[in-house]
């Protein structure tokens, strides 16, 4: 008897969830449409892009512009309008990056960005892969024994290491 009011709880839960989630899923489809309706009217992907990273996204003297992050702008220029040519970028700085993503500036950002849970719930972007993984380290001599980042001192400074 226990068992059978508690799975009648739980598919309860499941579909308000369920409601819930197709709801929200709604209002972003709707919002998503509205950008991808205005690029085909327009005829071109406006993507933001670096001011210039070798590698990610620079441009030539003449103005042509290569990288990896050049790359996946011209990748959704060719799904959605067939040409991987209707792409006009924009370089931006970290500053002004998501000031032109949400305001409708450009279309898509393809630069370097941490996907973050606060750039998803507060700002409310929608980051849909990650192309590049980086990180950071440190270097120490070998003969220090360091192996770890927690047997670092505190206030030790370079010439210490």
């Amino acid at each position: 008897m226990i068992m059978k009011k508690t799975f009648k709880h739980l598919l309860s839960l499941i579909a308000v969830v369920a409601v819930l989630f197709a709801l929200g899923t709604e209002a972003m489809a709707a919002k998503k449409s509205k950008t991808l309706k205005n690029t085909i009217k327009k005829g071109f992907v406006r993507c933001g892009v670096s001011q210039g990273l070798p590698g990610f996204s620079n441009a030539d003297a003449a103005g042509n512009w290569t990288g990896v992050d050049v790359d996946v702008c011209r990748a959704v220029a060719a799904a959605v309008l067939g040409d991987s040519g209707k792409v006009k970028f924009t370089p931006l700085s970290a500053k002004e990056r998501f000031t032109a993503l949400t305001s409708g500036e450009i279309d898509i950002l393809s630069r370097n960005t941490t996907w973050t849970l606060s750039r998803d719930a507060d700002i409310g972007l929608t980051f849909v892969g990650v192309n590049f993984y980086d990180g950071q380290g440190f270097m120490v001599r070998k003969d220090s024994g360091i192996t770890s980042t927690s047997q670092f001192k505190s206030g030790l400074s370079a010439e210490g290491l």
